[in-house]
């Protein structure tokens, strides 16, 4: 039985909103149902799928692809394969059949058919794609071609350099035919970065999404209000809000990228900028009200909880203290809005000195738990309950203050991941680049790991229907199941 997620919510007794429920678009020649629209799957950033399996059997493995993109003038181009960071898939049923979006580092948006891998159409971006995309029904759709709308950001184009005139690294993409649709010029800022890798939450007519501008941006994002404007067919802009301050550009050499997604919990939404803030945008005022320093570079995406409070990952950089996980309640003053933190040893890798960089999976989609999961660079998932204090005190992340720590209730060595771990009912999914691993748990916390693939993953994976959909950077999308 398929729940919507309106009523999984009230089934399990939480009282989370989403932007977009599950929902059948019969005005359609087609029979469209979004079960996954958007990274981490609703506005709080916290479902994954219906049903996980217990095995790691390869179903099926599609080849991806592979692309070679600039990282700078200085560093020059590198040539990746298959997906990475953030790099979730979007689920989807059409007339019956499930469908994936992917993005990948080939350049192209994806159409696949979750049944065997096959790809439907591309859409060729001007550059790799890293971030998750978003899929909105358009309720005011002029025909076949918008009714379904994909919105995808990627890198800022091969050839393109941050002083480049224009910059259309956002668009509009038709999930039914891969038409573009509109696509939007990122601006040129303080931040060092005009990619887009976060997704858009849409609410009501407007599109909500940090930028790697570090511009927090709000859109019309219906196609037929779009305008041409520097000979692109454009949307309209309805306000942006700068997530930084002239400080943090120089403290951070200009490292004020935000990479992570909006997150929403009634009329706010949370993003977590590189400038080490945490901010509060209230829809109701139209204004940024709420302000969380930590100092360090942020990747993650804020994740909302059953309390009203949210789980923001902390990169070690520009920190004297170590990085972790930290729980805020933004409902107090800044100044006492910290629940606990937890932290993650100290470990370099790439260009990474420690932390964490993805996001914390949840189990408040799913059961009356209150377990949060993460992995840091030091190679180790841990999984917290978010909701039990312990006596123990740890020094912060300024190196100086210390905060109470939640209840650790599991711990295992699972090597480095960016990507986000994710729970079922009774499952927990952890994508890493030691290969994916598959844990049960069950009433009393006890985990137990199932079933390992080795491979390298850098993208957070979803289930549905007993599969396993991932895509990795050996450059395969890969479906697992029984």
């Amino acid at each position: 039985m398929r729940f919507s997620l309106s009523l999984l919510a009230v089934f399990l007794g939480f009282g989370f909103v989403y932007s977009q429920d599950i929902k059948n678009d019969k005005t359609s020649e087609h029979s469209i149902e979004i079960v996954i629209p958007t990274f981490l799957g609703n506005d709080q950033r916290n479902y994954y799928g219906n049903v996980a399996p217990s095995n790691l059997n390869v179903k099926w493995k599609k080849w991806l692809g592979k692309g070679t993109t600039i990282i700078s003038r200085r560093s020059g181009s590198r040539t990746w394969a298959g997906a990475g960071w953030t790099g979730q898939p979007l689920y989807i049923l059409e007339d019956g059949v499930p469908y994936l979006i992917q993005g990948a580092y080939d350049f192209n948006l994806k159409k696949i058919d979750a049944r065997d891998g096959s790809i439907v159409w591309q859409y060729k971006f001007d550059d790799v794609i890293k971030g998750t995309g978003t899929a909105w029904v358009n309720p005011n759709a002029k025909g076949e071609k918008d009714r379904v709308v994909i919105f995808q950001g990627s890198r800022l184009g091969v050839g393109n350099y941050l002083d480049t005139k224009h910059i259309p690294s956002f668009r509009a993409i038709s999930y039914l035919t891969g038409e573009e649709l509109w696509r939007f010029d990122v601006k040129w800022t303080g931040s060092y970065s005009r990619d887009v890798d976060g997704s858009a939450l849409v609410v009501n007519d407007t599109l909500y999404i940090g930028l790697e501008n570090s511009l927090f941006t709000l859109l019309n994002p219906n196609p037929a209000k779009a305008s041409m404007k520097n000979e692109m067919l454009q949307p309209k802009i309805y306000s942006e809000h700068r997530l930084y301050r002239n400080e943090d550009v120089v403290s951070h050499k200009s490292n004020v990228v935000t990479e992570g997604s909006v997150s929403r919990l009634g009329s706010h939404f949370y993003l977590a900028s590189g400038s080490g803030r945490v901010f509060r945008y209230n829809s109701e005022s139209g204004k940024l009200d709420w302000e969380f320093f930590i100092g360090s570079d942020i990747d993650g995406t804020p994740i909302v909880t059953s309390d009203s409070c949210i789980l923001v990952s902390i990169e070690k950089q520009y920190i004297p203290g170590r990085g972790g996980m930290v729980k805020l309640d933004p409902r107090k003053d800044p100044d006492q809005a910290v629940v606990w933190f937890h932290p993650t040893e100290d470990a370099t890798l790439s260009s990474w000195e420690g932390g964490i960089i993805g996001s914390a999976g949840t189990t408040e989609s799913y059961n009356d738990k209150s377990l949060v999961a993460f992995v840091g660079i030091d190679g180790y998932l841990y999984v917290v309950d978010h909701k039990e204090i312990t006596s123990q005190q740890e020094v912060s992340w300024d190196g100086n203050r210390k905060f109470n720590t939640p209840k650790l209730v599991f711990k295992d060595k699972t090597g480095a991941s960016i990507a986000t771990p994710i729970f079922s009912n009774n499952r927990l999914i952890v994508a890493t680049y030691n290969g994916l691993y598959l844990y049960s748990y069950d009433q009393d916390n006890n985990f137990e790991r199932l079933a390992h693939f080795p491979t390298t993953f850098e993208s957070t994976p979803i289930f549905m229907d007993g599969k396993i959909y991932v895509a990795s950077r050996d450059g395969y999308m890969y479906c697992f199941g029984d």
